[in-house]
């Protein structure tokens, strides 16, 4: 009995492929496709920030755009000084904040007194019930009727160490290591279908989302994040200017001399 085990010489009834391993995968495509239309549904419609608060977050972008092509600038000399000034002066002076500069108290504000903080955290507390719950229905609906079913013989050798993860539910440890249980099977397509999930919705779905909504991989609630203090962001890229004015250096610079001198007309 041992050695017709090990030697993988176990015959499965053309059933079980009919009645468990197709019925268990098809029910797994089906629950992400309606998962993902699920969250579509769930999700509300993105709030329209203020002219203010959009000003305040892109001119941190610009300046980091000024910086970061600072020593190799397409900008001339005088230009690039000017647009450099008057943005140190805005960032010096809190222009750009859609506050108009004004002093905030220390403490941090609470997000959970911000109505849109709670929109996103109820959203993402939606999305991952949406993703947890069906999963945890399903591993349940398999280990109540499949339970200690064997499905499938993988097509290539592994070793011992996989045994565990593939023979999840059975206690045969003379069993070939490429038999796949019932239950591991759930596991293979939890993990492995967000390959096909892209092909049929797309890249950008809620259905391959399973690794942070797994119900036993780790995945937490989400939390409010803490506000951003713009303050002290421009005061650190007024400091960040500065230091990228000392390695400016223009693109165009002897650019005649150069051009020259590459089609041998200078020495």
């Amino acid at each position: 009995m041992t050695s017709s085990l090990s030697s993988g010489s176990l015959y499965l009834d053309p059933q079980i492929r009919d009645w468990v391993l197709f019925p268990i995968t098809v029910v797994m495509i089906l629950v992400g496709i309606l998962r993902h239309y699920v969250v579509q549904l769930l999700q509300s419609q993105p709030k329209k920030l203020p002219r203010a608060a959009i000003r305040e977050q892109r001119a941190l972008t610009r300046s980091a755009i000024i910086r970061a092509t600072s020593a190799n600038s397409p900008i001339p000399p005088n230009l690039y000084q000017s647009i450099s000034k008057h943005l140190s002066d805005a960032f010096q002076s809190g222009a750009y904040l859609k506050d108009g500069g004004k002093e905030t108290s220390g403490a941090p504000p609470n997000p959970l007194t911000d109505p849109a903080a709670m929109d996103g955290m109820m959203a993402g507390m939606k999305t991952q019930m949406v993703m947890m719950v069906p999963q945890m229905v399903i591993m349940g609906w398999i280990n109540f009727f499949f339970q200690g079913f064997v499905l499938i013989k993988l097509p290539f050798p592994l070793t011992l160490g996989f045994k565990q993860m593939l023979q999840r539910g059975i206690e045969t440890p003379d069993m070939d290591v490429r038999w796949v249980s019932s239950l591991s099977w759930y596991f293979l397509n939890f993990f492995g279908l967000n390959g096909l999930y892209r092909i049929i919705l797309g890249g950008d779905n809620s259905a391959a989302d399973t690794l942070s909504a797994s119900p036993f991989g780790g995945g937490a609630m989400p939390q409010a994040g803490q506000p951003q203090d713009y303050q002290k962001l421009y005061k650190a890229e007024a400091d960040n200017l500065a230091f990228s004015n000392g390695l400016y250096k223009w693109v165009g610079e002897d650019v005649e001399d150069r051009i020259l001198r590459k089609y041998g007309k200078l020495p």
